[in-house]
């Protein structure tokens, strides 16, 4: 019977290091994190947690993926490259309509991303998994903890680490729930402003995106 060879401190080092690099990634300002932002601005914060788990579910997902099937991403790169570029036009067209938006919002009209009636745990699914920038994201980060030597190749390390990783998501898109929240009702920004600050995340992420797929789409 196959046995792990780390202890309850290595267990919490599995931890934390894929809590702190899902955190930290979380940590700029990007889509997904300031829809977080929306959420609970123009909602309120259980449709935003609600939100943020769906995000934190497909990025393991994608870790998990990283992990175990690399060979797999490997053979199967054309679908992730569709994918990238489904993304690269899903962001511009985002970016066009939330500019649209600001130009004919009312005070009580939504942004574009929340004017639907998809749960946002669903939306949180939808728009972590039009996101496979998080493959290579993680392709990075578990091939070094692996190389120095942070992270057992065994099945329950692979676990916890990312557990970890899920909780890190979750915790960096509470800072954008809580103190979004608070920095844009202290400072009474409005629907309008909204709507032009994530059009021009959209746009940006549009643009690094479209830079990767050209020159560096699998890093």
């Amino acid at each position: 019977m196959n046995r792990c060879i780390f202890n309850d401190m290595d267990v919490a080092i599995i931890l934390m290091g894929g809590w702190l690099v899902s955190f930290l990634g979380q940590l700029p300002l990007g889509n997904m994190s300031f829809t977080a932002t929306q959420i609970a601005v123009e909602e309120h914060f259980k449709n935003a947690w609600k939100y943020a788990i769906g995000v934190a579910l497909v990025e393991m997902l994608y870790l998990r993926l990283a992990l175990t099937s690399m060979d797999w991403v490997v053979q199967h790169r054309t679908w992730f490259l569709a994918l990238g570029w489904l993304t690269v036009i899903m962001f511009f067209l985002l970016s066009y309509l939330s500019f649209q938006a600001a130009r004919q919002s009312s005070s009580n009209k939504k942004a574009v991303v929340l004017n639907n009636k998809l749960p946002r745990f669903v939306l949180g699914l939808t728009m972590s998994a039009l996101n496979p920038v998080q493959i290579p994201f993680w392709f990075l980060w578990t091939s070094q903890w692996i190389a120095w030597g942070w992270l057992p190749t065994e099945r329950a390390a692979f676990n916890y680490f990312t557990l970890g990783a899920g909780l890190g998501t979750i915790a960096g898109l509470a800072l954008y729930i809580h103190g979004g929240n608070y920095i844009v009702k202290k400072f009474e920004a409005g629907n309008q402003r909204l709507n032009q600050v994530i059009g021009v995340i959209f746009f940006i992420t549009a643009l690094i995106q479209l830079y990767r797929m050209i020159w560096k789409p699998w890093i």
